[in-house]
């Protein structure tokens, strides 16, 4: 069975807008929560800062989402350090995860219907707000002539994107896959509907960048955020005899559904998805050394991913690096599990875990080892995994490990 690597990663992130300086915030512990003026109010957010319009030009943007501009941006990045040597090929093939698609455009044009009373809407807006919009312009603009998947499962929707081009990538099916996701969906209306759910986060008014607290005792829940996160996924000796350099094993993917509730998670499905995951890899639990938790900040979520985790670890789980990095980059939703990936990445690529920022307070019951401290060195650091767990009961498992010589 051929091996799946990765070659190229690319990042656009309330903490950078690419993966090296993304993860340097991170170790660093920089917040890219704050109250932010998002035109219709100022709102607890964590929202990409650098300009992602003017790299194309205005006949194009018109006619894009902010969705799909930064997911041209994130695969950009990623084309560039794999080579692009995928370009115009009937064997790479498009795999992207989004939960909203384009919500702006969509909300926009309610607001010009119900607001303004217009009669008439923009010629572009079902193309720019569907949610297949983002991977149909990468399709175009990177020439890919494979096969092409839209995923949406909310907060799992870029890790099933991951998964599923491993398993065609292994199954000899293509080549290589331009994978990964993208979410924007900082609007009035997203905004509210997630505020009715009671699952975000209440503001600290003394420190906003610290209101999202992932296993503490005092968490509240979590900061919608937005982005892009892509990576280039090829068979390793396709890879190697072109001279791409290898970033990552892709080793292990599983996928389950809960079907218990829509929106509480089950930590019996989250347990069963990384047993998959690990058995997809052919690996014992005692060899994963660092895991990149869903970790939300929820009062449910994080109890019932801690429970999961000891259900599948056993007496390895306190031994476990377990890092949740949502209290620094907020939730992207649909682009958070690529973007937790490429975390998980580079943790491998340095030998260094991120730390689970605010935790001042653990919650009794949340009783694993969460690099509460700050950043982390672990010598030898070879395999990890990343939980991306999506309302709809909808779990995904990723195993990774650090590419040898």
């Amino acid at each position: 069975m051929r091996r799946v690597v990765a070659t190229g990663l690319g990042v656009v992130s309330p903490l950078g807008s690419s993966s090296g300086a993304f993860f340097d915030a991170l170790l660093a512990q920089q917040s890219a929560i704050r109250l932010h003026d998002l035109g219709w109010g100022t709102r607890l957010a964590a929202r990409v800062e650098s300009d992602v319009e003017s790299p194309f030009p205005k006949l194009k943007r018109i006619g894009l989402d902010r969705v799909t501009l930064m997911a041209l941006l994130a695969v950009r990045q990623a084309a560039d350090q794999a080579g692009g040597a995928f370009v115009d090929s009937e064997t790479t093939g498009l795999f992207w995860g989004t939960g909203m698609g384009g919500a702006s455009t969509l909300e926009n044009s309610y607001r010009d219907i119900f607001q303004k009373g217009a009669t008439r809407l923009r010629p572009t807006t079902v193309v720019a707000g569907m949610n297949n919009a983002a991977s149909g312009h990468i399709g175009i603009d990177f020439g890919v002539l494979g096969p092409s998947f839209t995923y949406s499962s909310a907060c799992s929707s870029s890790a099933v994107a991951i998964g599923e081009a491993m398993r065609a990538i292994r199954g000899g099916w293509i080549d290589r896959a331009i994978v990964g996701g993208s979410e924007a969906l900082l609007t009035e209306g997203v905004m509210m509907a997630w505020d009715a759910l009671q699952t975000i986060a209440h503001t600290d008014t003394d420190h906003p960048e610290t209101s999202c607290r992932p296993f503490a005792a005092d968490r509240t829940g979590f900061v919608l955020g937005e982005g892009a996160a892509a990576l280039i996924l090829e068979d390793e000796e396709r890879a190697r005899v072109r001279g791409a350099r290898c970033l990552a094993h892709l080793a292990g993917y599983g996928n389950t559904t809960d079907a218990r509730h829509i929106t509480q998670p089950d930590p019996g499905g989250q347990a069963r998805v990384m047993v998959h995951a690990l058995a997809d890899a052919g690996l014992s639990p005692e060899r994963i050394q660092h895991v990149n938790a869903h970790g939300t900040g929820t009062r449910i979520g994080d109890v019932n991913e801690t429970i999961a985790l000891h259900q599948v670890f056993g007496a390895h789980a306190p031994g476990l690096a377990v890092s949740a990095t949502k209290a620094l980059h907020g939730h992207l939703m649909g682009a958070t599990g690529a973007l937790e990936v490429i975390a998980t990445i580079e943790a491998l690529l340095r030998g260094e875990v991120p730390p689970t920022a605010h935790l001042g307070k653990p919650d009794p019951l949340c009783d694993l080892d969460y690099v509460s401290e700050g950043r982390r060195r672990i010598e030898n650091l070879d395999v990890a995994m990343s939980n991306s767990f999506g309302f709809g009961g909808n779990n995904v498992s990723l195993v990774l490990r650090r590419c040898h010589p």
